[in-house]
C-alpha cells in the first residue's frame, strides 16, 4: 500500500502578516539523538553565526537557545527575502562550515500576541531543565539572548 503523500506547508511569511512579527523556530539535526550542537566548537559557532545575523540585521533574534540534537529560537524576519530563504542560507552556512547535519526545512509557529511570546521564551528557557540537561534554565549555557531592544514591535 501507498504512502499517502505529505503536504507541505511553506515557510513564507504571508502578506497580512506584519513584517517584524515574531516567529518560534525549531530546526533538527539528523541524526536525532546524537548531540551535534550542546559541545565546544560546534555549539559555540551556532551561537556565533546566531549572533552574527542579528548583528548585521539579517534577522533581529529575540532568543536561541541550543539543546543537543536541536534548537529552538525566537525571531522576527524582514519580508525580503523571506523567512525560509533566510533560514535555508543560514543552515547551509552552518553545515558546510562547521559540519552541522540539519533536517531538511524547519518548523515555525507565528506568534500573534505578547502573551504567547512570553509562554513561547519562557517554554524554550526551561527545555534544558524538563530534558534534565541541568537544574535550573539560567544555569544553561548554549544560549544566545541579545541585550538590544527589538527594532520592530510584535504586531
Amino acid at each position: 500500500m501507498d504512502l499517502p503523500i505529505r503536504k507541505k506547508l511553506p515557510d513564507t511569511i504571508p502578506q497580512w502578516v506584519a513584517e517584524g512579527s515574531w516567529f518560534f523556530i525549531t530546526i533538527n539535526c539528523v541524526p536525532p539523538g546524537k548531540n551535534q550542537l550542546c559541545r565546544a566548537g560546534s555549539g559555540d559557532a551556532v551561537l556565533a553565526a546566531m549572533k552574527f545575523n542579528h548583528e548585521r540585521l539579517v534577522w533581529h533574534c529575540c532568543l536561541c537557545l541550543l539543546m543537543p540534537d536541536h534548537l529552538h529560537a525566537i525571531i522576527a524576519f524582514p519580508r525580503e527575502p523571506g523567512m525560509q530563504t533566510t533560514v535555508k542560507n543560514w543552515k547551509k552556512f552552518v553545515a558546510g562550515k562547521y559540519g552541522v547535519d540539519w533536517q531538511r526545512d524547519f518548523f515555525d509557529h507565528r506568534l500573534r500576541n505578547h502573551h504567547e511570546l512570553k509562554e513561547k521564551t519562557r517554554y524554550v528557557l526551561m527545555n534544558p531543565v524538563r530534558k534534565r540537561l541541568c537544574e535550573r534554565a539560567e544555569d544553561w549555557v548554549w544560549i544566545y539572548r541579545p541585550n538590544d531592544p527589538p527594532p520592530l514591535l510584535l504586531g
